[in-house]
């Protein structure tokens, strides 16, 4: 990874008691951010932790000698210096009057979205989640690079408070051949971000901090007009997102649903539950635990249903190794929970991945090695209760797939089998076996299967 910082050009907007002590700093690379507090000793946050950088306290002189040096402070308190990504943040009194500055070092990492370059061809629009400072700025303009760039897209981006471009009507080179749109006032997000699909014929639209209803409305018109987003918001994970009333429409959005009696019964659950209102704005996740570590929900529709019916869901954890090795594995379902949880199989039944997959990456995806190669089933006309059997007595051997181009065989009975043609012409065309038995029993599909696991 290369990365750009122009951390020199912070520096020397900085007192001179500061910038000696920052410039001659061993660890200056690793800096996230400088406070300064009047009447406090100056701070500096590396990523390994706080560190004082003088004895002498901050007065209302080096403050002054800071706001003379850098552009004018915004509405919401924000400023930035020409030409550069790092934006400054300013705490006032009660009198209006600047008494702390948060200086942040904005960096421009080339190469830090190698980790899912794959998913970005995907055509779907990503939402990338995180807590504050995890680095989603930095991720989503490394996008618009690539974007704009390396798949020569044309690619708009809304910068309501001058992060990804940087503070300056000339953007930073950070963001490549990708466009930007200012945003004079935080409420008017919303309206830029449609003007820029009415106007300038974007196919890509990144936007930085999706944080209010109208935002959330506005992405999900601009998903449906058909123009791929990328877009962050502050939250863990999707389960955050879903409680949050004024975000849950990025990913379908949540309501009260009143269901029949029998089907509550069947569920296990109580007559009024939560349910997906739509489809979600966003088709694929990404949750940054770290800089090394995302989660990747791949289908943001399924996962979502699945956490409201308090059932177990797939997600993908992709790691980036020191050696820049790249590790992508599935979370593993437990051969005990489908005995604890019958309800888990209500719902059609999900793609289950148990597989690890290493991937050695040069520049791009170059190898996958997959260690082991379960059965992938396609059940067809068989009951739940039957397939229960067969997965807690099977356990990782065996995976069942509602995808039929996944599946590498097709199960099920024979005289249901006879009258699908459009089943048997889809296995046909992607080459897949069909085995028929002729009656619901466990045995008959024991046998079958631990002939070919055998």
């Amino acid at each position: 990874m290369h990365i750009d910082d122009d951390l020199e050009k912070l520096l020397n907007n900085l007192p001179f008691f500061i910038y000696q002590y920052l410039n001659s700093h061993s660890n200056k690379e690793k800096l996230v951010e400088i406070v300064l507090d009047l009447g406090r000793r100056p701070e500096a946050r590396f990523t390994t932790g706080p560190e004082y950088l003088s004895q002498k306290v901050i007065s209302w002189q080096d403050i002054d000698y800071i706001t003379k040096r850098i552009s004018k402070f915004s509405g919401e308190n924000r400023a930035g210096i020409e030409r550069t990504l790092h934006r400054i943040s300013c705490i006032r009194n009660r009198q209006f009057l600047i008494n702390g500055l948060t200086c942040r070092v904005g960096r421009a990492v080339f190469g830090t979205i190698s980790i899912i370059r794959d998913l970005l061809e995907s055509g779907k629009s990503i939402l990338i989640l995180g807590k504050p400072g995890v680095g989603k700025t930095t991720i989503i303009r490394e996008i618009a690079r690539v974007f704009s760039d390396e798949l020569e897209k044309r690619v708009i981006i809304i910068d309501t408070s001058n992060e990804i471009a940087g503070d300056s009507d000339v953007p930073h080179t950070g963001i490549g051949r990708a466009r930007r749109m200012q945003v004079p006032k935080t409420e008017l997000q919303h309206k830029i971000m449609l003007e820029a699909v009415e106007n300038h014929m974007p196919q890509v639209i990144v936007i930085d901090e999706i944080s209010t209803e109208l935002e959330a409305l506005a992405a999900r018109t601009i998903a449906e007009k058909g123009v791929q987003l990328v877009g962050t918001t502050h939250g863990n994970c999707l389960d955050n997102l879903i409680k949050n009333p004024s975000l849950s429409d990025l990913i379908g959005g949540i309501q009260y649903v009143t269901i029949s009696d029998e089907e509550a019964k069947r569920r296990g659950t109580q007559k009024s539950i939560l349910e997906r209102k739509s489809y979600p704005a966003f088709q694929l996740a990404i949750e940054v635990n770290n800089l090394h570590s995302w989660t990747i929900h791949e289908n943001v529709e399924n996962s979502v249903d699945l956490i409201l019916r308090n059932n177990f869901y797939t997600s993908q954890v992709r790691c980036r190794k020191k050696n820049e090795k790249l590790i992508i594995k599935y979370k593993k379902l437990q051969k005990e929970f489908l005995s604890k949880n019958p309800q888990f199989l209500n719902k059609e039944m999900v793609s289950i991945y148990k597989n690890w997959f290493n991937v050695y990456k040069n520049n791009e995806f170059t190898s996958l090695n997959v260690t082991t190669i379960p059965l992938i089933i396609y059940p067809y006309s068989l009951s739940k209760n039957l397939i229960r059997e067969i997965l807690v007595k099977l356990g990782d051997k065996v995976i069942l797939t509602t995808q039929i181009k996944q599946a590498n065989l097709i199960i099920g009975l024979k005289k249901h089998l006879r009258q699908n043609f459009r089943l048997k012409n889809l296995a046909n065309k992607q080459n897949i076996p069909i085995y028929t038995i002729n009656q619901r029993s466990i045995y008959q599909v024991m046998r079958l299967l631990q002939f070919f696991i055998s």
